[in-house]
């Protein structure tokens, strides 16, 4: 059984409707109108142990409310969900002693204490023993580079400091999963740099589950090597990175230097751009594909002296099938 399932899980909200003008506010005081939200719609997943998973999606799409339900925080209307062995909204306690839970934009800190205070608190409630909590806090001070701010107050720490202490925080206790939302926004190279290397150590390491929702899709590549898509509350793909590239990178880029022109007419591949001696072209992986369509290049003059592929990244990949389900 893997460590976490989602069977026929849906979520809506009944939400009031706004009107405009102040009359129709006046009157919606007395006779409120409603529509219903469907934030996640007959979802299906699971997560073996150990996983690194990027859940991904336009805001709005589901990815939060599926983290909170999967965090005991709020209850599918329909549906079953177990996160290691347990249904989170009916044991919440049990529950979190299991999970570890990072908010980009939320802090677990208290902007009073310093790193040092903050981890013997909870240090006291999740009852850590004394030889784990020194090994765990050496591990993350060496890692995340802590040392350098554990005796100021969190009031003083910049955003990137507090987005590794409350990592830390997160996996002090030696969660079985962790749930991320959107660890390395604001933060800048350095910083993001350090996350992503504790998040994939921590995976690799300890054999943590990940469950990273994120839209800088360079997190995705570097910690996870599975992707779930969701959108408007229903998953479209869920399998591999290399399954993801496969089944929706469809296009690539060649670029080709030549002092000789370089006609393409009829082989599938589309002339985008020539400056000078750069020729710049667009394939479909469904039409010809990239061996082809080098060999095809390389056989048409002498005069080339350099080619270069780019094949679509993930990012690129997400904005067109944003697109396509649209």
């Amino acid at each position: 059984m893997a460590f976490i399932e989602v069977e026929n899980v849906t979520k809506t909200y009944k939400l009031a409707k706004r009107e405009k003008g102040v009359m129709r506010n006046l009157k919606a005081l007395f006779h409120r109108e409603y529509f219903y939200k469907h934030a996640v719609n007959n979802i299906n997943f699971s997560i073996e142990s150990g996983e690194s998973v990027g859940y991904i999606g336009m805001n709005g799409a589901g990815k939060s409310t599926t983290i909170k339900m999967l965090s005991g925080i709020l209850i599918p209307d329909s549906g079953k969900i177990e996160v290691g062995g347990m249904i989170p909204y009916e044991k919440r306690r049990e529950n979190a002693k299991q999970i570890g839970i990072v908010f980009g934009q939320r802090s677990r800190l208290n902007w009073d204490l310093p790193m040092t205070d903050t981890f013997e608190l909870y240090r006291r409630m999740y009852e850590i023993g004394q030889e784990e909590y020194k090994k765990n806090i050496r591990l993350y001070t060496e890692i995340l580079g802590l040392e350098e701010f554990m005796d100021r107050p969190v009031r003083l720490l910049s955003l990137g400091e507090k987005m590794r202490a409350n990592l830390a925080v997160a996996l002090l206790h030696n969660p079985s999963v962790v749930y991320l939302d959107e660890p390395t926004i604001g933060l800048d190279i350095v910083a993001k740099s350090r996350i992503r290397d504790l998040i994939s150590e921590i995976n690799n390491l300890k054999g943590t589950t990940i469950m990273l929702t994120t839209h800088d899709m360079m997190d995705i590549e570097y910690i996870c090597n599975r992707i779930i898509f969701i959108h408007k509350g229903e998953i479209y793909f869920d399998g591999s990175i290399d399954a993801f590239k496969e089944t929706y990178g469809l296009q690539y880029k060649i670029i080709v230097y030549s002092s000789e022109k370089i006609e393409v007419n009829g082989t599938g591949m589309v002339l985008q751009s020539v400056v000078q001696e750069r020729y710049e072209f667009l394939g479909d992986k469904r039409v010809i594909s990239i061996e082809k369509a080098f060999a095809f290049l390389t056989s048409q003059s002498k005069a080339i002296s350099s080619i270069q592929i780019e094949e679509a990244n993930i990012e690129d990949i997400v904005m067109s099938l944003m697109r396509h389900v649209e």
